[in-house]
């Protein structure tokens, strides 16, 4: 004990690595496949973070709960596997090699496939680790032995064989189709790969002359640069404005072609002039009239975001804004443009590249959903997945009853190469390639998304009907944020239905996504993000933080239990002082177990017995300790991570530390044994108790303790029964509130905290407590029947008496004074608040905060 006697203050930048390590060491995050008859298992899979990734705050979240689930589970005696990797994140991985080649004067056209394939393993073997790294240093006890790629040999076989199964089945197939175009990374993208951004763009009028001569038809638009690819002008065929004018023909300004006006219900006659000029080769819904009326569909805008060549030749290989620059100036010239104006509204970009996202029409692998929705969207609606909290099941099922096709294809060269080979007009599919001359495979890639769909089947094994599929699969818990339901869990759910016939897990709990103080995202590009490696280790504060300077350096255990503090079912913004909470309860369990294991005599052992002969307040701490045990447990298996955590501070810093040790400090000093054991044992216990949440203080405070071996995140919790004590509850209780108003009593008027105070207790029930309500408080009981100050307590009142510690005749005036003080503020407010000018015209924030003044003074006045 003599280096736990030096170490007065507890250190996580010191302790938490090399506990870490000790955990890694130990082996004690890894999962048995072969465990004796009888054992149950618990599974969970990690989101599989991009290769290219750093942890941000919603993988610091992510991470602290689906840790804090596995380590419960370990204390209730199960299997436990974490499922571990990373994904080899197609876009963002290729991208960041690209950037390399750039700096280094080459390009991936210079090397060809096979070489940049290489480079990309090259990467990924030099930097693709760093937020493992940091996983380990949050404490995440995921079985890194066992960590899995989504490029690794065995995972790429698991893809080959469910695209291979899904192609036979005819579900995927090639086509040309309307895709989201990513001209910054050249590749096809999902719907769920685009996010929405609000641009000013310019709405230009402009004027179609009609074919006969007789007049011309106006049609708004924010993109001149596709009309080269206009086929045709619709109308609503119920508008009177242009019936006359249905199956003649306009003239396309500068190319002079003829474009029919058709009649078609999709035009909204009073959305702009009621004309609508049809482009299907750039915009989805043009595409479904262009079908109606099987119209052509050319584009004027190539995959490399230039005009083609059905432009005039002078506006080939211009960029979209070189030609809108252009054309506008052309346009003006002929007099076409009839009026612009501002126009607000929202355009779809990448969400990989930033890019404005074009649609266009590209001949790609898609995917049909339907027959694998039915049987996902089933199993949601009768209970066997189930969402917490509940309302995410309602989006969820929305999106699955609508689902579209999905375009599964990906022009690059770093993901899962499509199995399809090309001979003159054959076409071959298989997980092997075809034999003889002349096959060549099809180039495109398939959608990160698509791999990462297999995640918590093939991470065991699957196609094989391996050990660790059979005990580990299905995983018991998915936790994630709500912007991926779409992109992984819905199809987790449909592939593991479909390969496996079972469902992937049985609970997805959506977490809240931590946003910046101020309301913001969390982004490093807008001085909003916040780095959890330098709350952990201390780092410089980012922008959004108006105090600057830097983080103390928190430690892991701390940055846990202040994110889970502050985890709901909302939204949430990020409040550094929950971390610092955090901080202060390592600080107040190290100094409490200092007080234990200091105090106790070296022959001491944990020992918790029963016993009504205990004194009260070992009575209360036990029966509180069950109660928060199984209140804490509770909680966690019904991801209430909040509450969770907060009843474990409310436990130990309050109930443990303040109150219970305050109580047997005069019996610790007595070197009693019965104590000594139940101090160790309620020790040992707050551990297991704490150690989903804070490991790493309660692993190194564990090593302390006398007759205790191994680990305690390999310890099984036998947590005694039978020690709920009502009786101990109230009389302990009661003490806390006693104690609790006379502190407050001798606050508010002042008394010097050194003071004990003569009184006079008039109320029942304390006959086991009165000593120690009198310790505590700093009272002196007496007999004496003269009148005094009257403290309201549990059971009747405390009576201070007047005595040279105590005038109280000086604390009325005192009293006296602060009434008028606060009666004279209470007017005022009031005034204030009956001024209909005020409340009427001051901004509705000034008007609430003066109301919650008034109440807060209210209040004040009341407890005086």
């Amino acid at each position: 004990m003599s280096d736990l006697a030096d170490k007065t203050r507890y250190e996580p930048s010191e302790v938490e690595p090399r506990i870490a390590q000790k955990w890694l060491d130990s082996g004690v995050n890894q999962a048995e496949t072969n465990a004796p008859d009888g054992t149950d298992y618990y599974s969970i899979a990690i989101p599989p973070p991009n290769v290219t990734g750093v942890l941000h705050m919603g993988h610091a979240l992510n991470l602290s709960i689906q840790d804090t689930l596995a380590r419960e589970a370990r204390a209730r005696g199960l299997s436990v596997k974490w499922i571990h990797g990373t994904d080899h994140a197609g876009i963002a991985t290729q991208t960041k090699v690209e950037q390399q080649l750039r700096d280094q004067g080459q390009d991936r056209e210079q090397l060809g496939r096979e070489r940049f394939t290489e480079r990309v393993w090259d990467w990924r073997r030099d930097y693709g680790g760093q937020i493992v790294g940091q996983q380990k240093r949050i404490g995440a006890s995921a079985d890194y032995d066992d960590e899995r790629f989504t490029m690794d040999p065995s995972y790429a076989e698991a893809v080959l064989h469910v695209f291979k199964a899904l192609y036979d089945k005819g579900y995927i197939y090639r086509a040309h189709r309307m895709v989201n175009w990513d001209p910054g990374s050249m590749s096809a993208i999902s719907d769920l790969e685009v996010e929405e951004r609000e641009v000013q763009d310019k709405l230009y009028y402009l004027n179609y002359p009609l074919e006969d001569g007789s007049g011309h038809v106006t049609v708004a638009t924010v993109r001149p640069e596709t009309m080269f690819a206009d086929v045709a002008i619709a109308v609503n065929p119920s508008d009177d404005r242009y019936k006359n004018l249905i199956g003649k023909h306009a003239i396309l300004p500068i190319l002079g072609t003829r474009l029919e006006i058709i009649a078609d219900e999709y035009v909204k006659p009073e959305f702009g002039t009621g004309a609508l000029k049809i482009t299907p080769g750039h915009d989805v819904n043009d595409f479904e009239i262009g079908e109606r009326h099987k119209l052509d569909k050319p584009s004027a805008i190539g995959e490399d975001g230039r005009l083609t060549g059905i432009a005039p030749e002078r506006y080939h290989g211009l960029t979209v804004k070189q030609a809108q620059a252009k054309i506008v100036q052309e346009l003006n010239d002929l007099g076409v443009i009839a009026k612009s104006e501002d126009y607000p509204h929202v355009v779809p970009h990448s969400h990989r590249s930033g890019a404005r996202v074009e649609p266009l029409i590209s001949l790609q692998w898609f995917m049909r959903m339907d027959e694998l929705a039915k049987p996902a969207i089933d199993v949601v609606k009768q209970g066997k997945v189930r969402f917490h909290p509940e309302n995410q099941a309602s989006v969820y099922l929305a999106w699955m009853e609508n689902i579209r096709p999905w375009c599964i294809s990906r022009q690059l060269w770093w993901g899962h190469q499509i199995p399809v080979w090309y001979r003159n007009d054959e076409v071959y599919c298989d997980v092997r390639p075809p034999e003889g001359e002349g096959w060549v495979r099809d180039p495109d890639v398939l959608d990160t998304w698509f791999s990462s769909a297999l995640w918590p089947f093939a991470t065991l094994g699957w196609p094989e009907q391996s050990p660790a599929l059979r005990a580990y699969y299905p995983t018991d818990a998915m936790v994630t944020a709500r912007d991926i339901i779409f992109l992984w869990v819905a199809r987790m759910i449909m592939m593991g239905l479909e390969f496996v016939g079972e469902i992937p897990f049985r609970d997805v709990y959506v977490h809240a996504i931590i946003q910046a103080p101020d309301g913001r995202r969390m982004s490093k590009s807008l001085g909003t993000g916040i780095d959890p490696m330098d709350l952990i280790n201390g780092g410089e504060r980012p922008p959004v933080f108006k105090e600057g300077g830097s983080f103390p350096g928190y430690g892991a255990d701390a940055v846990r239990w202040g994110l889970l503090s502050m985890s709901s079912d909302q939204d949430v913004r990020f409040n550094e002082e929950k971390i610092a909470q955090g901080r202060r309860l390592t600080n107040k369990l190290w100094n409490a177990a200092r007080l234990i294991l200091l105090g106790v005599s070296p022959e001491a052992r944990p020992a918790i017995t029963e016993s009504e002969q205990k004194p009260v307040e070992d009575r209360w701490i036990l029966s509180r300790l069950a109660a928060v045990q199984a209140s804490v447990r509770r909680r966690i298996e019904t991801y209430d991570f909040s509450k969770a955590a907060n009843e474990l501070y409310d436990f130990v810093y309050a109930e443990l530390c303040d109150w219970y040790l305050e109580l047997v400090k005069p019996r610790l000093a007595e070197s009693d044994p019965a104590l000594e054991g139940l101090l160790l044992g309620l020790l040992r216990e707050t551990l297991v108790l704490a150690h989903p949440v804070i490991p790493f203080v309660t692993e190194e405070i564990y090593s302390y303790i006398p007759g205790v071996e191994g680990l305690l995140a390999q310890r099984v919790s036998d947590v005694p029964a039978g020690v709920d004590d009502p009786d101990a509850d109230a009389r302990i209780n009661d003490l806390i509130s006693t104690v609790t108003a006379v502190r407050g009593w001798r606050d508010a008027a002042e008394v010097k905290p050194s003071a004990v105070l003569a009184a006079r207790l008039e109320a029942d029930g304390y006959e086991q407590t009165l000593a120690s309500v009198a310790r505590l408080a700093r009272l002196s009981w007496s007999q004496n029947g003269g009148e005094g100050a009257v403290v309201p307590v549990p059971g009747g009142r405390v009576v201070l008496l007047e005595s040279d510690e105590l005038d109280l005749s000086a604390v009325q005036k005192k009293r006296d004074a602060q009434r008028a003080k606060l009666e004279t503020e209470i007017k005022r407010c009031e005034g204030k608040l009956a001024n209909a000018g005020f409340v009427e015209k001051a901004p509705a924030n000034v008007v609430q905060a003066e109301r919650d003044k008034l109440a807060a003074l209210a209040a004040e006045l009341e407890a005086l």
